[in-house]
């Protein structure tokens, strides 16, 4: 298993290595700036977009997920953050446009940053992973599919997260706070 380890960590170090820094601070000033923020992901991504959403609401931020009976009307000073990594995505697109419509911004999250979804956005946060787009042939990852992008997603949602406590001057005892007590 020790390879499979080591590949796996080489190929999202490969990933971090690759990604422009400039997508996470303009995602983190978005995000920072935003009056509600709205996530929707599918599948393995939106489970990657939910933890997000939740470390987001332990910093304090005005956050929900598409679906959930409590996510409030949306609009112009609002966010919608759409993950979509390999770049099609039919809910993501409707959802956008619906966004759109209501005045709301649009952050897309993906590895295609050509892509119909991608270039629907206000702002992109490209992460350059394999994905179910790209899975085939020499080169690729020892994770499985859509696994590189979504790894990567998890790493870099949490150092977003730090990054974000500091912009906003919260602290590990702050974000505890929010954290339920409904366990």
């Amino acid at each position: 298993m020790g390879n499979f380890y080591e590949q796996a960590l080489d190929d999202l170090k490969a990933v971090f290595r690759g990604l422009d820094d400039a997508y996470v601070e303009n995602a983190i000033t978005v995000i920072k700036d935003a009056n509600r923020i709205s996530f929707y992901g599918c599948g393995r991504e939106g489970l990657q977009i939910k933890g997000f959403c939740m470390r987001l609401f332990h910093l304090g931020l005005d956050v929900s997920m598409v679906g959930d009976m409590t996510t409030p009307h949306i609009g112009k000073g609002d966010l919608l953050v759409v993950t979509a990594g390999p770049g099609n995505l039919p809910t993501g697109m409707a959802l956008i446009g619906a966004a759109k419509k209501a005045g709301a911004s649009i952050m897309v999250v993906t590895a295609q940053p050509q892509s119909p979804i991608a270039l629907e956005a206000d702002h992109l946060l490209v992460i350059p992973a394999q994905t179910m787009a790209n899975d085939q042939g020499g080169g690729v990852s020892v994770l499985p599919m859509g696994s590189l992008f979504e790894g990567a997603e998890y790493v870099l949602f949490e150092a977003m997260v730090l990054r974000l406590r500091d912009v906003l001057g919260e602290t590990a005892e702050t974000m505890r706070t929010r954290h339920t007590n409904l366990e």
